[in-house]
């Protein structure tokens, strides 16, 4: 049975984690708008208690507020159209796939008016078969293979953002032997690395992606010698999770610098950013409103060329996290309690039915998440707890330091807020785990949108299975 708890904050808790008031309370930018607590203390999303959902669906289980994506996915579709209106140009929304990818929220952002980023083959077939129209399609990628280049022309893919000089010839080959022509825009790094509030500038990035800025004008050059394709523009991505505007305002400086220079020599017509716009994972995260972003990153914009004496360009966006991440919640059922003795006092370990197989990031990133009881109020003093999954690794954590009700007990649900972002795209079947499903809520209704995965569809893979 769990020990008795106090108030206090023990020694070896993170000084950013106050202890709550009140260890059941949703706090409003981590979790979806329509979160809230029903009669009975359950937790419920876009109209449904995550305990009917469990009781249907099983967990692990991801959750999705469709209202929650469609209204974030508007909300940035009209800051970044109005700042770039009031500065003479346009914006164009690229929802970055890569975050969370399935027909339905291809259709969901589709509805609103954006664009699809992909980086892979695969992704761009699920974009087309959730509707997309291929020339709204922009295609990233380090190392696209000559089948998905292929693909992508024949497809009439909108924009492929090129990476390499090899990527370039063949490119080059394709559009010859096929008498097309594609849209290209070059992807360059500006030197710049931004994360949360801190930002990096050097004369080098060492990285995978993109073209040095001192490279770039010969690939512009090769790319502009090519019949077969179309220079657009350049593209710059200087990193995720991003808080204020210090780091875009630094690296569209940079960009600019080369965006003039390439004038000289054509028509650049435009200029995307890349995203990377932070969220709110715990309580103490405060990510700038969107609506700041983007009059601060186009305003900067706007400037440089003001300053350059050069028009300003189309600009483009690639937002994905901040679309899609608070609408997500995995749901768990605890499994067991472990109160372990430290030198600074107790650490109560909290298992869950899932872990890294389904949330790859605490482990990866060190990523910080929230945890609250989902199926019911806890009545006992919040207590310091170390969520983790089921899995044979002893980092396999969930969520790594969360005041959780002193009452939690086996056969509870547990719900981890803003995980619609990269925790479905990076699941696996690590210790021969099935991928939970993902469950699509909106007013008061519920529907499976990828269907959850069995030990039958396990087996099914492995060529040694005798039926």
């Amino acid at each position: 049975m769990p020990r008795s708890v106090h108030s206090a904050a023990p020694s070896y808790a993170p000084a950013w984690l106050a202890v709550p008031d009140d260890a059941n309370d949703l706090v409003a930018s981590v979790w979806p708008a329509s979160a809230h607590r029903d009669e009975e203390g359950q937790i419920v999303i876009g109209g449904v208690a995550l305990g009917e959902l469990a009781r249907i669906h099983g967990t692990p289980l991801l959750v999705i507020d469709e209202a929650e994506v469609c209204t974030r996915a508007a909300r940035l579709r009209d800051a970044f159209r109005v700042a770039a209106h009031a500065h003479g140009t346009t914006a164009r929304i690229y929802y970055a796939g890569k975050a969370l990818l399935n027909t339905a929220i291809v259709r969901w952002v589709l509805d609103e008016g954006l664009n699809i980023d992909v980086c892979t083959g695969g992704e761009l077939e699920v974009a087309l078969a959730g509707g997309a129209d291929a020339g709204s399609i922009g295609f990233h990628g380090n190392n696209k293979s000559a089948a998905e280049l292929e693909r992508a022309v024949d497809a009439g893919v909108g924009t492929i953002i090129v990476d390499s000089e090899i990527e370039i010839e063949r490119l080059a080959a394709i559009t010859a032997r096929v008498g097309r022509t594609q849209r290209v825009l070059l992807r360059v790094n500006s030197g710049v690395h931004a994360e949360t509030h801190d930002f990096l500038a050097t004369a080098h990035e060492d990285q995978k992606f993109g073209f040095p800025l001192v490279d770039a004008a010969a690939a512009v050059a090769r790319i502009r010698a090519v019949p077969g394709l179309e220079f657009a523009g350049l593209h710059c991505h200087i990193g995720s999770q991003i808080f204020g505007v210090a780091g875009f305002r630094e690296s569209a400086a940079r960009v600019l610098d080369l965006h003039e220079q390439l004038l000289e020599g054509g028509d650049v017509p435009q200029l995307n950013l890349g995203g990377g716009f932070g969220i709110a994972y715990t309580r103490v995260d405060d990510p700038t409103p969107i609506e700041e972003l983007a009059e601060g990153i186009i305003a900067a914009v706007a400037e440089g060329c003001a300053a350059r004496g050069i028009p300003v360009p189309a600009l483009s966006f690639e937002p994905g996290r901040a679309i899609v991440g608070n609408a997500g919640v995995t749901v768990y059922e605890v499994g067991t309690i472990k109160d372990v003795a430290l030198e600074a006092g107790i650490r109560r370990y909290v298992s869950v039915d899932g872990g890294m197989s389904d949330n790859a990031r605490t482990a990866l990133y060190g990523a910080a998440y929230s945890a609250r009881l989902a199926s019911r109020t806890g009545a006992d003093e919040p207590v310091l707890a170390r969520v983790v999954g089921k899995h044979c690794e002893s980092g396999d954590i969930v969520v790594d330091h969360e005041y959780l009700p002193g009452d939690v007990t086996p056969g509870d649900l547990l719900a981890v807020p803003a995980t619609g972002a990269y925790c479905a795209p990076l699941s696996s079947n690590y210790n021969h785990v099935p991928r939970p499903p993902l469950v699509a809520v909106a007013d008061g209704a519920a529907r499976v949108i990828v269907r959850g995965e069995t030990i039958a569809d396990l087996l099914a893979r492995d060529a040694g299975f005798e039926r």
